[in-house]
C-alpha cells in the first residue's frame, strides 16, 4: 500500500480534488435548477446530457491522446471543465446547461482515460489491485466530501460554482507537475455487442438497467431532494448517503461474490436495493427512512457494477476479458443516457411527482432481479471454484480502469491456479 502511495500520490490527490469538483457541480445544478424554476423534465435533459458526453468521450479520448499526447489532452480538457463550471450561473437556461453538461461529460471522460492510464503505468503487477482499490476509494470519498461543500456558499449565487471550478483547476497541478514519464497508451478493440450478448445475456441486460439506475442516482438525487423540500443540509447528507453505502458495502458484497453463485447474489442484491427504493417511495416523508433508502440503493447498486462484470468474465476466456470491457461500458452508457430522461418524466407533477425518483430505481432493480431468476433456469451456473475474483470498480470510470480491473482479476486467478497446481 505504501509503495502505491509513494508512486501515485500525486495522481490520487489530483483525482480526489477532481471528484470533489465533479460531485459538487452535479448536486449544485439540481438545487440551482429548482431555484431557477426549471421543470423536472428540463432538469432530466440537463442531467442526461452528462452521460451523452461521457459516452462520446470514452470513444474519442483514446484517439485524441494518441494524436497529441496525455499532457496536452489533460490540460485542454481541464480548461474546458473550469470554463463550463463558471458558465453555469451566468447562463441559467436549461439548453445552455445541457450543452455545458455534454462538454463536461466529454471532458471528464477524457480526463479519466488519461489519469487511469497513468495509474496503470505507475502500478506494478504486485500492487495493481491495491492501486485500483485506492483509486476507487479516493473517487468515492471525493464525491462524499463534495456534498459538505454545498453548504459553504449560497446555491442561488455564484460562489459555490467558483469553488467547484477552483477545485478542478487545482486538481491538475499535482498530476501534471509530478507524474513522469508519460505512459504509452493503447486500448483493446471491443467485442461486438452480439458476441457479448450471446456470451452473457444477464451481464448485458444488467449493465443496461444499471446504467439507468446509476444515472438516476448520480444525476437526479439532488433534483429529488430539492423537489421534496429538503433543507440544504438534509439534501447534502441525503446525496452523500448513496456513496457512503457504496463505499461500505462494496467489499462485503465482493467477498460473497467470490464464494457463491453470482446469479443468486445478483438476485439478492437487486432485491434488497429494490426494497430500499420502495421504502423511499412510500416512507420518504420520514427523513430517517429516506437515508435508509439512499444507503440501501447506493450500497446495492454500485457493487452490482463490479458483480455483473465478474459474472460476465466467468463465461469469457482470459484473452476476451479486456475486449469485453468496451462493450459493457457502451451498454451501460446507453442506459445511463435514458435513466434521467425517464426519471424526470416520472417526477413531473402530472405523473408521480418526486416519488417517481424512487419508483424508477425500484422498477429497474426488480426487473434485474426477475431476469436473474429467469437466467438461472436457462443454463447451469459456473462452479464457484472455477470463477474469477470480483475487482472493485464503480460506474464513474473509463474503459482504461475497467481493463485494469480485468487485468487484476486475470492475474489473481492465474496466481490461484498456480498455487493449486503446486498443491
Amino acid at each position: 500500500m505504501l509503495q502505491v502511495l509513494s508512486s501515485a500520490w500525486a495522481l490520487l490527490l489530483g483525482m480526489g480534488f477532481l471528484m470533489v469538483g465533479n460531485g459538487l457541480q452535479g448536486t449544485l445544478l439540481g438545487v440551482r435548477g429548482e431555484i431557477e424554476g426549471f421543470t423536472t423534465f428540463e432538469m432530466s435533459f440537463v442531467m442526461s446530457a452528462y452521460f451523452v458526453g461521457f459516452l462520446g468521450g470514452s470513444k474519442l479520448a483514446p484517439e485524441m491522446i494518441r494524436r497529441v499526447g496525455h499532457v496536452r489532452v489533460f490540460a485542454a480538457l481541464a480548461s474546458f471543465i473550469s470554463a463550463v463550471m463558471i458558465m453555469y450561473p451566468m447562463l441559467t437556461d436549461p439548453i445552455a446547461w445541457s450543452i455545458g453538461r455534454v462538454v463536461i461529460g466529454f471532458c471528464f471522460s477524457g480526463v479519466y482515460v488519461t489519469a487511469e492510464s497513468w495509474l496503470n503505468n505507475a502500478a506494478s503487477n504486485e500492487n495493481r489491485g491495491q492501486a485500483l482499490s485506492l483509486y476507487m476509494i479516493v473517487q468515492t470519498l471525493g464525491i462524499v466530501s463534495a456534498q459538505g461543500l454545498l453548504l459553504v456558499g449560497d446555491p442561488a449565487g455564484y460562489e459555490t460554482f467558483v469553488i467547484a471550478s477552483i477545485l478542478v483547476s487545482i486538481s491538475f497541478a499535482p498530476i501534471l507537475l509530478s507524474i513522469s514519464p508519460t505512459p504509452a497508451f493503447d486500448t483493446t478493440k471491443p467485442m461486438t455487442l452480439k458476441q457479448l450478448m450471446n456470451t452473457s445475456p444477464l451481464g448485458c441486460v444488467g449493465m443496461f438497467l444499471l446504467g439507468g439506475i446509476f444515472s438516476a442516482q448520480f444525476g437526479m438525487s439532488a433534483v429529488y431532494g430539492a423537489r421534496a423540500g429538503l433543507t440544504l443540509v438534509e439534501l447534502s447528507i441525503f446525496v452523500a448517503t448513496f456513496y457512503v453505502g457504496a463505499l461500505l458495502l462494496q467489499y462485503p458484497i465482493g467477498w460473497f461474490s467470490d464464494r457463491m453463485d453470482r446469479r443468486i447474489l445478483i438476485l439478492l442484491v437487486a432485491l434488497i436495493g429494490g426494497a430500499g427504493a420502495l421504502v423511499g417511495m412510500f416512507l420518504g416523508g420520514q427523513y430517517t427512512m429516506l437515508l435508509v433508502a439512499a444507503f440501501a440503493i447506493g450500497g446495492m447498486s454500485n457493487p452490482l457494477y463490479s458483480l455483473l462484470i465478474a459474472y460476465t468474465n466467468d463465461y469469457l476466456d482470459y484473452e476476451d476479458m479486456a475486449a469485453a470491457s468496451g462493450g459493457l461500458i457502451f451498454i451501460n452508457g446507453l442506459g445511463a443516457i435514458a435513466g434521467p430522461l425517464v426519471t424526470g418524466w416520472l417526477m413531473g407533477d402530472g405523473v408521480l411527482g418526486p416519488a417517481g425518483f424512487f419508483f424508477i430505481i425500484a422498477a429497474l432493480l426488480l426487473i434485474m432481479a426477475a431476469y436473474a431468476l429467469y437466467r438461472m433456469t436457462q443454463r447451469a451456473s459456473v462452479p464457484v471454484d472455477e470463477t474469477g475474483i470480483m475487482s472493485p470498480i464503480y460506474p464513474t470510470v473509463s474503459p482504461v480502469a475497467l481493463e485494469l480491473a480485468q487485468e487484476v482479476a486475470i492475474e489473481a486467478e492465474q496466481e490461484g491456479q498456480g498455487t493449486q497446481d503446486v498443491a
